[in-house]
């Protein structure tokens, strides 16, 4: 009787091991990964894809380039369409300066033309004889960086970090609001600018909307303000902070400014696709989707070496994401960072690339 016993309290046991076992793997809850694929290879000649925008409506999709090498007459700056499907329409040269965020808007494709400081303006249907309007040139801020940030550490102390600028801009990311005001951000003096009406403003001016701190980088990766998005209905105002590997979120119209996730590395490029925030984390070699309480749901990683054509396979240093139907498109920047020889396979890339991955439902 008691080797009976003994018998079925060891099945109750294992019964109830196998039990909790199925609870906590039901339970089990985390960010789903998502994979990647190859999409379009840049013509020959064209590298570095920093920033992507889209017309869904027509189904078109724009690149521009960050080709920064000198000397600058080696430079190859490109604003290059495509169909859905990823067949070459258009391409607009841009010479020596490089270009980063580019937005379609009612039309036109707008550029922040980082090398000539200047948001400049294109029809949609560009080609390469197409004029570019100059709407806005960004200048020098006094004082040139803004203030100091106070840090806490644990031990009860604080750091003060205060911020150098030399007072050039660096225009970087952009969006509009739903009234079709744009909003600009500078990595270099920490500020984000306003234009008010910036598809019908001739001439058109820029504000300050805000100069902050959290705007500025001592980070190894030295671009502070980043990509932009609002919310759905724009009352809150996304900042990506690439050297500090934040996403910070603002209340319009004043603020304040506040941290709303931390630890993505190299905070690049942002928008929001149905309430979440998809970050491309440049130094991650990934693409995150975070919502709106700073919680990552999903990841699109996986860099997986350079092919034998010299494209980079999966993600290497994204820089920038668009929606384009069921299919998010990723420019996959592949820049050198350090002055040392050997040491980044953004040195082994010799053509440049977009990649793709389907949305989640």
């Amino acid at each position: 009787a008691a080797t009976t016993l003994m018998r079925i309290a060891v099945a109750l046991l294992l019964l109830l091991s196998v039990g909790l076992s199925a609870s906590s793997a039901d339970a089990a809850e985390g960010p789903t990964r998502i994979n990647v694929e190859p999409f379009i290879e840049l013509p020959s000649g064209v590298r570095h894809p920093e920033s992507i925008t889209a017309d869904e409506v027509a189904g078109e999709l724009y690149v521009g380039t960050f080709d920064a090498r000198m000397p600058e007459a080696a430079r190859n700056n490109q604003l290059l369409r495509y169909s859905r499907g990823g067949q070459l329409l258009g391409r607009r040269s841009f010479g020596a300066t490089p270009l980063t965020g580019i937005e379609y808007y009612k039309g036109s494709i707008y550029v922040l033309n980082f090398g000539a400081s200047k948001l400049q303006r294109i029809e949609a249907r560009f080609n390469e004889d197409s004029r570019i309007e100059d709407l806005v040139t960004f200048g020098a801020l006094s004082p040139a960086a803004p203030g100091a940030r106070s840090i806490a550490n644990p031990d009860g102390s604080a750091d003060e970090v205060r911020f150098g600028a030399a007072g050039v801009p660096a225009i970087n990311g952009m969006t509009f609001d739903r009234q079709g005001h744009l909003y600009v951000s500078d990595s270099f003096q920490g500020a984000i600018y306003r234009i008010e009406n910036a598809s019908t403003c001739d001439p058109c001016t820029s504000e300050i909307m805000v100069r902050d701190p959290l705007l500025a980088t001592a980070g190894a990766l030295p671009f502070g303000a980043n990509g932009l998005a609002f919310n759905s209905d724009a009352t809150t105002l996304y900042v990506n902070n690439a050297g500090d590997g934040r996403v910070l979120q603002m209340r319009m119209p004043s603020g304040p400014l506040s941290i709303l996730a931390e630890s993505i590395h190299g905070a690049d490029g942002l928008m929001m696709r149905d309430e979440l925030l998809w970050v491309a984390a440049n130094q991650a070699d990934a693409v995150v989707a975070i919502d709106q309480r700073g919680r990552e749901r999903y990841r699109a990683t996986g860099f997986d070496g350079i092919g034998k054509d010299g494209q980079p396979l999966g993600l290497l240093f994204p820089a920038s994401t668009v929606a384009l139907g069921d299919w998010m498109v990723v420019a996959n920047l592949a820049l050198p960072l350090t002055e040392a020889v050997g040491d980044e396979w953004e040195e082994s890339v010799t053509r440049w690339s977009l990649s793709r991955f389907k949305i989640p439902k």
